[in-house]
C-alpha cells in the first residue's frame, strides 16, 4: 500500500501489489516526482526507443533544442506535434484525446518527460523530452535501428492505444477536482455511467459524483464507500479467510455511510494496478441533500404525481458562469398521465424540433402504459368547448403533433392493434373537423393525414417499401415443423406471436392426444430449453441448427437431435457480400428492442425481426468457424483465414460492424485461434489487419475502442447489436421501472438514448448494394442467405483436434 504521508487527500491513487511499481502522487504543495512507476516495463521501454527512432528516421526536425523565454531546452519534442505525427502514423488513433492517452503511458512509465517534471501528457505548446535524450550526446539510430522502427511501429502503435484509455483515465483521476475540465469529467461521467454500484443513481447523481477523487487507504474508519474502478479485490475476514471477490463495477463498505462502523474485514489486492473511487460520507450526503433540494414534488390528494428536478442545461451555459436561466427541470418520475400533461404543456409550438423528453415518452410509453389506455388519455387531453378558446387551440395543436410523432415512431407496429387504428382514424376525422373551423390546425394535419393514409393502406413505414425484404409482423402465418420423440413431425400454420399455450394446443390437435404437452428447443448439442406457456413467437428464437420438439415431462431425457442438425461435412466457402444482414437490419424495428428488454410476454409482442437478425450474427460466426475447421489442408486452411480477414475489412468498410464482428468472433473462437500452425504461416500483412481488428472488439473500458470508432462514423451504420442490447439489459437491470408507484422517467430516458442510437444508424438511407455486389452470382446470394453450419462448440472443437492435435 502507498505511504499515507505520500498521499493529498485529494489525489487519486492507482494501487500495485509490487513495490517496484508503486504508484504515488505527492499533495500539490510539494514537489512534483519526475515519473509515477519508479521503474519502466520493457515493453513501454521498447515502444518509447521505437517512436523515437521513427521520429528520428521520419520527422527528425521535431526532436531538437528549443528556446522559450530566454532559455534553452535540450533536445525536446512539443506536445501538439506529438499528437499531430501520432495520428497521421496509424488508423487505429481516432482522436486527439485517444493520442494524449498513447503518450501518457510513456510519461507515466519515465520513458517520455515533461521538461519541469509535470505528470500529465498535454495537446499543447509544451516541451518533453524522451528518456534517451536525457543524456547529452544522445546517439542517433543506426541503419538497422531505423529498420527496426520501421517494422515494429504499427504493433507499437496498436499496443499503446489498448493501454492509452486506462493511462488517461489515471491522469484525469489525479488531478485535483477543481483541476478537472469539462471534457474530463465527461470521460469520468460515461465510466459511471457504466458501473455496476452506481447503475441505480440517476444521471445527476452520476455527473456529481464524476468531481469526486478517488483514494483507498487501508485501516481507516468506516466512513468511507469504494467502488472498484479496475482491478479486483479479494474480502478477507479473519479467522475465515477469503470469503468472496470483487470485480471491476462492485463496491464495498457502503453501509459505513449509514452507522459509522469500522470496516468488518480486510481488503486485499488480487492484482496490480487497481483503481478505486472513494466517496466519503460527507460528500455523499452533501450530493443527496443538494440533489433533494433541487427537486420539485407534484401532489395530488396527499400523493406524489409528478417529480421533477432541477438540471443545468448544457446548451444555455454562458462563459461567465451559470445563471438562473441556464436551469430547467427535468422529468424524473410520475403517472404516466400527469408527465404527458407535463411535456404537453412545455411543448413550443413555434419550434419545428420535438422536445427530447417528449421524444422519449413516445418511444418507451408501452413499458407503462400500453396504446389501450394512451388512446382515450389522448382523445381526452384536446380540451373541451368550455374551456378558453386560446388554451383549447394551443392543447389541440400540441396533441396533434403528439399524435403524428407517436403514430410515426409506432409505424406498422400499431396495424396489429385494431384499437390502435380505429383510434388513429377517429383523432383524424375529429381533427379534419377542427381544422375547418381554426385554420391554425390545417397546416398541422398534413403529415398526420399521410401517415393515416399509409397505416389504412397496410403499407410498412419509413423507406421499408423500397427494399426487397419487408419486416415480419406478429399476425403474419408462418408454417413450421414440430418435431416428436421419434424424429417424427407435424406442420402447423400459425400466426408469428402466437404463444406456446397456442402451439402445443395447435400440436396437441394434429397428434389427436397428448396432454400436459412441453415445447422444447433442442441445440444440435443437445441441450434442452423448455419454453413457458406465455411466451411467443418462439419460433424466431431458435439458434442456428435448433429445432422445436413437443414431448411429455417423462420424455424430455429421450429426446435426441436430428441428424441434419449436425451441420455440413465438408466446407463450401464461395466468395461473399452480406447484403442480408443490411436487409435483416431494416426491418428491425427499434421498439423491438424495448420488447426484448423488457420481456415480449410482458408487452404482449413479438421480435421476430431482431430475433432474425440476432440469429444472422450466429450463423455467420459458426459459419467461420466450420467453415475453417472443415478445411483438411493447412495451405487451404491458410488461405481461409486470409480470405475472412478481407471479408472482415469489406464488411468494416461498408459500416457493417454486425458482421464484422462476427466474422472476427468466429476467428477468434478457440477451435479456429489454437490452430497455431495454420496461424503460423498467416502474412504478417494479414496478422497486423487482424491485430487491428482484434483491439476493435476489445471489451475493456465497456467497448471503449468500438464505441470511439462508431462515433466517427457517419451513417448509415449496422452496429454490433449484443453491445446495443447489453447497454439496454444494464440500464434495466440496474433501475427499477417504478419508483413509489411513479413511473421512473429517468430510467425511461436513459433506455431511449440507447434506441436513438439505432436510429442514428438508419438516419441516412443504405447505399444500393456494392460495386461488389454487382459482380456476384445469383448462387452466391442464395449461398449466403442459407448458410450452412455447425454450432455444436464441441464438435468444432473435436474437429479443430484432428486438424492439428495438441502438442505434447
Amino acid at each position: 500500500m502507498p505511504d499515507k504521508e505520500n498521499i493529498s487527500s485529494n489525489s487519486f491513487v492507482s494501487v500495485s501489489k509490487h513495490q517496484k511499481k508503486k504508484s504515488f502522487i505527492e499533495s500539490p504543495a510539494k514537489t512534483h516526482p519526475k515519473y509515477i512507476y519508479q521503474v519502466p516495463s520493457e515493453k513501454i521501454l521498447r515502444a518509447g526507443k521505437i517512436l523515437r527512432n521513427a521520429i528520428l528516421s521520419r520527422a527528425p526536425h521535431m526532436i531538437r533544442d528549443r528556446k522559450y523565454h530566454l532559455k534553452t531546452y535540450r533536445q525536446c519534442c512539443v506536445g501538439t506535434e506529438l499528437v499531430d505525427w501520432q495520428m497521421q502514423q496509424s488508423s487505429c488513433i481516432h482522436s486527439r484525446i485517444q493520442a494524449v492517452g498513447m503518450w501518457q503511458v510513456l510519461l507515466e512509465e519515465g520513458v517520455l518527460n515533461h521538461v519541469d517534471q509535470e505528470l500529465s501528457f498535454q495537446d499543447k505548446y509544451l516541451f518533453y523530452r524522451f528518456l534517451d535524450d536525457e543524456q547529452e550526446g544522445a546517439p542517433l539510430p543506426s541503419e538497422e535501428e531505423r529498420q527496426e522502427s520501421q517494422e515494429e511501429l504499427q504493433d507499437t502503435l496498436l499496443l499503446l492505444s489498448q493501454v492509452g484509455p486506462d493511462a488517461h483515465m489515471r491522469m484525469i483521476l489525479r488531478k485535483h477536482p477543481s483541476e478537472r475540465t469539462a471534457d474530463d469529467l465527461e470521460i469520468i461521467y460515461e465510466e459511471l455511467l457504466h458501473i455496476k454500484a452506481l447503475s441505480h443513481l440517476s444521471t445527476t447523481v452520476s455527473r456529481k459524483f464524476s468531481v469526486l477523487s478517488g483514494l483507498f487507504s487501508q485501516g481507516e474508519e468506516g466512513t468511507s464507500w469504494y467502488i472498484i474502478l479496475k482491478g479486483s479485490v479479494n474480502v478477507v475476514i479473519y479467522g475465515k479467510g477469503v470469503v468472496c471477490t470483487l470485480h471491476e463495477g462492485d463496491d464495498f463498505g457502503k453501509l459505513a455511510l449509514v452507522n459509522d462502523a469500522p470496516r468488518a474485514a480486510s481488503i486485499v489486492l488480487r492484482e496490480d494496478n487497481c483503481h478505486f473511487l472513494r466517496v466519503d460520507k460527507e460528500d455523499f450526503n452533501t450530493i443527496l441533500r443538494d440533489v433533494e433540494a433541487n427537486t420539485v414534488r407534484l401532489k395530488e390528494h396527499g400523493e406524489d404525481v409528478l417529480v421533477l428536478e432541477k438540471s443545468l442545461s448544457s446548451s444555455r451555459t454562458s462563459v461567465h458562469g451559470a445563471s438562473s436561466s441556464n436551469y430547467k427541470y427535468k422529468v424524473m418520475s410520475g403517472t404516466p398521465e400527469k408527465i404527458l400533461e407535463h411535456l404537453l404543456e412545455m411543448m413550443r409550438l413555434d419550434s419545428q424540433f420535438t422536445e427530447s423528453a417528449l421524444e422519449d415518452f413516445v418511444l418507451m410509453h408501452c413499458v407503462f402504459i400500453p396504446n389501450s389506455q394512451l388512446c382515450p388519455v389522448l382523445m381526452a387531453l384536446q380540451g373541451s368547448e368550455q374551456e378558453k378558446l386560446d388554451y383549447t387551440l394551443n392543447n389541440k395543436r400540441r396533441v396533434i403533433r403528439l399524435v403524428t410523432q407517436w403514430a410515426a415512431v409506432h409505424g406498422y407496429q400499431l396495424q396489429e392493434e385494431d384499437a390502435s387504428v380505429a383510434f388513429l382514424q377517429e383523432f383524424f376525422m375529429a381533427a379534419s373537423d377542427d381544422a375547418k373551423a381554426i385554420p391554425a390546425i390545417r397546416d398541422q394535419l398534413t403529415e398526420l393525414g399521410r401517415i393515416h393514409k399509409v397505416l389504412l393502406r397496410q403499407f410498412s413505414m419509413g423507406n421499408e417499401k423500397l427494399h426487397k425484404r419487408q419486416p415480419i409482423k406478429g399476425n403474419d402465418e408462418i408454417l413450421f415443423k414440430v418435431y416428436c420423440c421419434d424424429h417424427t413431425y407435424t406442420t402447423i400454420r400459425v400466426p408469428v406471436a402466437t404463444s406456446v399455450t397456442e402451439v402445443t394446443g395447435a400440436v396437441a390437435d394434429k397428434l389427436g392426444s397428448a396432454e400436459d404437452l412441453l415445447l422444447v428447443n433442442l441445440s444440435s448439442a443437445g441441450e434442452k430449453l423448455i419454453f413457458k406457456p406465455n411466451d411467443v413467437s418462439v419460433f424466431s428464437t431458435l439458434s442456428p441448427n435448433g429445432r422445436l420438439f413437443a414431448c411429455r415431462r417423462d420424455q424430455l431425457d429421450s429426446l435426441t437431435p436430428l441428424p441434419e442438425q449436425e451441420g455440413p461435412s465438408t466446407g463450401s466457402l464461395a466468395s461473399f457480400e452480406l447484403i442480408s444482414s443490411k436487409d435483416l437490419f431494416h426491418c428491425v424495428h427499434e421498439l423491438e428492442l424495448l420488447y426484448h428488454t423488457f420481456g415480449r410476454q410482458n408487452v404482449k409482442k413479438t421480435t421476430v425481426n431482431l430475433d432474425l437478425f440476432l440469429r444472422r450474427f450466429n450463423e455467420i460466426q459458426f459459419w467461420v468457424i466450420s467453415e475453417v475447421c472443415l478445411c483438411s489442408q493447412l495451405s487451404k486452411r491458410v488461405q481461409l483465414l486470409k480470405k475472412f480477414i478481407k471479408i472482415a475489412a469489406h464488411c468494416k468498410e461498408y459500416r457493417n460492424l454486425n458482421a464484422f464482428f462476427a466474422v472476427i468472433m468466429g476467428l477468434s473462437n478457440p477451435a479456429v485461434s489454437r490452430l497455431s500452425q495454420t496461424w503460423e504461416k498467416l502474412p504478417s500483412k494479414f496478422k497486423k489487419f487482424y491485430s487491428e481488428f482484434e483491439n476493435l472488439m476489445d471489451p475493456s473500458r465497456n467497448h471503449r475502442a468500438y464505441r470511439l470508432t462508431v462515433a466517427k462514423l457517419e451513417p448509415p451504420i449496422i452496429p454490433f447489436m449484443p453491445l446495443l442490447i447489453k447497454d439496454m439489459t444494464f440500464t434495466h437491470e440496474g433501475n427499477r421501472t417504478f419508483i413509489d408507484s411513479l413511473v421512473n422517467f429517468e430510467k425511461m430516458r436513459m433506455i431511449a438514448n440507447t434506441v436513438k442510437t439505432m436510429r442514428h444508424c438508419r438516419s441516412q438511407p443504405f447505399s444500393p448494394d456494392s460495386p461488389l455486389a454487382s459482380k456476384t452470382h445469383p448462387e452466391v446470394r442464395t449461398y449466403v442467405r442459407q448458410l450452412n453450419v455447425i454450432d455444436n462448440q464441441r464438435t468444432l472443437t473435436q474437429l479443430s483436434h484432428e486438424l492439428e492435435p495438441r502438442r505434447s
